[in-house]
């Protein structure tokens, strides 16, 4: 049986992928800078070592991610178009090519990357995984108040995603494939009282605006996916088996961790507005 390498596989969704490819009996390789039990070891910055990792495989899982995420990609595109892959699938955001954030803008730049690349492709776009949903509200549990942004988000639980890439890529290569989201689209507000009510949290939650035209493409909904939705597990199911109550994190603020899921959301030049100082609130509009 041929082999299949993913990229990113010792991470939140490359491990349940190559976890689900493995037991359905697939021959599976993980590439990684690390050296390791399970791993091929290769570098998609550099390009050592990826040439041998791509020997007798046929389909490759492009789920890796970094700062410099379009420059392993070309390394990666062009490796694998000279070792004659024959299906590339490759993950991707929903609304990357309606929200002006940088991260999203390289994933639409290797979306791009791989449709011209004349490898049989597939293309997946997904909403934000619980977890990241989770992560936005955890990384506040030091500041008085949990801000809860004003928009909706539409949370897919990540071990659906990785059953929907093990069956694309155990199928003929499809180009760009439906985006898929989780079972509902909730507020902001609403995520964040699921969160405090199962971390056991009694501070008040408050909505938080931005400036920009990203916080403007999330509130006009570019981040959901309209139609039925793929995924069947609920936020208020993932933090139960998450265990949000008895892991909820203690020890020393992590203030950068906040500065970081906001200012993410704000341009450059507010960005440098929003933040002269250290205080992760500065510059942030909370609205009663």
């Amino acid at each position: 049986m041929a082999a299949m390498l993913v990229t990113g596989g010792t991470g939140k969704l490359g491990t349940p992928t190559v976890a689900a490819l493995r037991a359905a009996g697939h021959n599976v390789r993980v590439l990684s800078r690390r050296t390791g039990d399970g791993l091929t070891t290769g570098n998609l910055l550099t390009g050592e070592g990826v040439a041998a990792a791509l020997a007798g495989v046929n389909t490759v899982l492009h789920l890796a991610t970094g700062r410099n995420d379009v420059g392993a990609s070309r390394t990666l595109v062009a490796e694998a178009r000279q070792a004659g892959i024959r299906h590339l699938v490759f993950m991707s955001i929903v609304g990357v090519d309606a929200i002006p954030l940088g991260y999203y803008r390289q994933k639409l730049a290797i979306e791009e990357l791989v449709s011209g690349s004349g490898i049989p492709h597939t293309i997946l776009r997904a909403t934000q995984f619980h977890n990241l949903v989770a992560g936005v509200f955890r990384a506040q549990r030091f500041l008085p108040v949990l801000l809860a942004p004003t928009f909706s988000v539409q949370p897919i639980d990540v071990h659906e995603v990785a059953a929907r890439l093990v069956e694309l890529a155990t199928t003929d290569a499809a180009g760009r494939v439906p985006d898929i989201g989780g079972p509902e689209q909730r507020t902001g507000r609403d995520l964040a009282r699921a969160w405090r009510d199962a971390t056991g949290s009694r501070r008040r939650i408050a909505p938080l605006r931005l400036p920009g035209a990203t916080f403007a493409a999330l509130t006009a909904g570019h981040n959901m996916v309209s139609g039925a939705p793929y995924g069947h597990r609920t936020f208020e199911e993932f933090l139960a088996g998450a265990g949000a109550a008895r892991r909820h994190p203690t020890g020393p603020p992590r203030a950068h961790a906040v500065r970081w899921r906001i200012g993410r959301f704000l341009p450059g030049s507010a960005r440098k507005r929003a933040y002269p100082g250290n205080s992760p609130s500065n510059g942030i509009e909370v609205t009663r």
